[in-house]
């Protein structure tokens, strides 16, 4: 059984390719053609082993993302079979895997549910991969003028890498607080690891975006009541294991009945659900992660690992 690092996987899988292959899984998804195995947590000690995963059959795969946390940091590995054969195909480091696609998702989200118009702004609280991932993507992806960039933890640096990477797009780019980035910005990304709300809801602008892809565990939090509450619509990634894992939407007061705001992304990507009612609508983008996410973005990796073997050599 093949084994594929994460370099492969950065040198084979564009955010492109990611994008293509999530959305089919996830229209597969909205129309009962796929199915979901919901994470499941094991811990002692403090050290914890988690388990999710997915079966494709309309891409011929299934498999599981398990790892470990331990003292905060993570260890990933997807294991992929055929659904045709039930055959271990590969095992993945799937550090890459989960960078990408949780990028590739909110973008998905994003183009389905943000108001989209010349000279958008962008604000990413959190400059780790997964925020680094998702501003990259997104300023592929839309016609930005600017992106406000907070993390206290962002070095000199860092921060002028970032604005030549940006500058070289004719994209400006800015440290600031995190009230600073959220305000008239057009798409908010929370991609942190904070325990309570990271700015007053008040702050956003009638018609933002919001992803809020940081937090997957229940007594943790980026987003407060104010924004939920102003949120016309609520988007998660699959509502059984949302529901459990969120602690943005566990936390929230009884009074905001949130239940009655959510919608799956799965429901925006076939169609059956447009939230954005107005250019005014703020809709926010709840997402934890989930096993359909790893499992499609490992099966494409393996096929196209297969196609680069079957390519007559010169080609």
């Amino acid at each position: 059984m093949q084994h594929i690092s994460d370099a492969t996987i950065d040198a084979l899988i564009t955010p492109a390719d990611a994008q293509q292959t999530l959305l089919q899984a996830w229209q597969d998804f909205g129309h009962a053609r796929a199915a979901m195995q919901a994470r499941v947590r094991t811990e002692a000690q403090g050290i914890k082993l988690s388990t999710l995963g997915a079966v494709i059959p309309d891409q011929q795969v299934v498999g599981a993302k398990v790892y470990t946390t331990i003292q905060g940091q993570f260890s990933f590995v997807i294991l992929l079979f055929s659904s045709e054969t039930g055959q271990a195909l590969a095992s993945f480091d799937a550090a890459a895997i989960t960078r990408l696609r949780t990028a590739a998702c909110s973008v998905l989200a994003a183009r389905r549910l943000a108001h989209v118009h010349p000279d958008m702004t962008l604000a990413v609280l959190g400059a780790g991969q997964q925020g680094l991932s998702h501003l990259r993507q997104l300023r592929e992806a839309f016609p930005l003028r600017e992106i406000r960039i907070f993390d206290p933890h962002l070095s000199a640096e860092q921060l002028a890498h970032l604005q030549q990477e940006s500058e070289a797009r004719q994209v400006k780019l800015r440290a600031c607080t995190a009230a600073e980035a959220v305000q008239d910005a057009d798409v908010v990304v929370t991609a942190s690891r904070a325990t309570a709300p990271l700015f007053d809801g008040t702050l956003l602008k009638p018609g933002a975006f919001v992803a809020a892809i940081g937090s997957s565990l229940p007594h943790t939090r980026e987003l407060d009541d104010t924004a939920l509450a102003r949120a016309r619509s609520i988007i998660v990634e699959w509502k059984p294991q949302s529901l459990q894992e969120a602690g943005d939407l566990r936390m929230a007061a009884p009074e905001l009945r949130i239940e009655n705001k959510l919608g799956e992304l799965a429901q925006v990507l076939t169609g059956e659900l447009q939230p954005r009612q107005s250019p005014d609508d703020i809709i926010i983008y709840k997402s934890v992660g989930v096993g359909l996410q790893d499992v499609a973005l490992a099966g494409l990796a393996w096929k196209k690992l297969q196609q680069g073997l079957q390519r007559p050599a010169g080609h």
